[in-house]
């Protein structure tokens, strides 16, 4: 945490958890490399790497912790694994360069402000049929062109939901 110099970092297959704050605040950090034997993306543990401009969550990680991501202002790229559950509060908040995210169909939590202040946010794309239950403010202060896509035959569910029922358009 706080390795201001660090510009990349591979992390060895032995790793099953990256901790809290890990590497917050690594403002070089440029690139990392996530192994499949990752589990769980700990609080804080990219937070505010300024320099992250993309990054891949494996299919071996089921947690995306709170504010995991947020403040990393240069992430334009985000890959989302086959196997995440849980999006934690505010953990892509104040990503402002992310321009699209994918929510793969083993979201069953998305935490509160998740995508709070992703100002680039015009797409999103959520493969869940049965509707994530999501927390309040989850795209607030987002790009005004937004696009909320969810399979077709989930556009009801997705409209009464409670909290997607405030991105739903007519």
């Amino acid at each position: 945490c706080g390795c201001s110099s660090l510009t990349s970092v591979t992390i060895p297959d032995s790793v099953t958890s990256m901790g809290f704050q890990a590497f917050c605040d690594c403002s070089s950090l440029t690139s990392v490399t996530i192994p499949d034997s990752v589990t769980t993306i700990g609080e804080r543990a990219f937070s505010w790497c300024t320099s992250l401009t993309s990054v891949t969550i494996p299919d071996s990680v089921t947690t995306i912790g709170n504010s995991a991501f947020c403040g990393c202002i240069s992430l334009t790229s985000v890959t989302i694994g086959d196997s995440v559950t849980t999006i934690g509060f505010k953990a892509f908040c104040e990503c402002s360069s992310l321009t699209s995210v994918t929510i793969p169909d083993s979201v069953t939590t998305i935490g509160d402000s998740a995508f709070l202040i992703c100002s680039s946010l015009t797409s999103v794309y959520c493969k869940a049929t049965t509707p994530p239950a999501v927390g309040f403010d989850m795209f607030n202060d987002n790009a005004s062109g937004r696009k909320i896509y969810v399979p077709m035959e989930s556009v009801e569910a997705y409209k009464s939901a409670r909290y997607w029922s405030d991105y739903a358009s007519a």
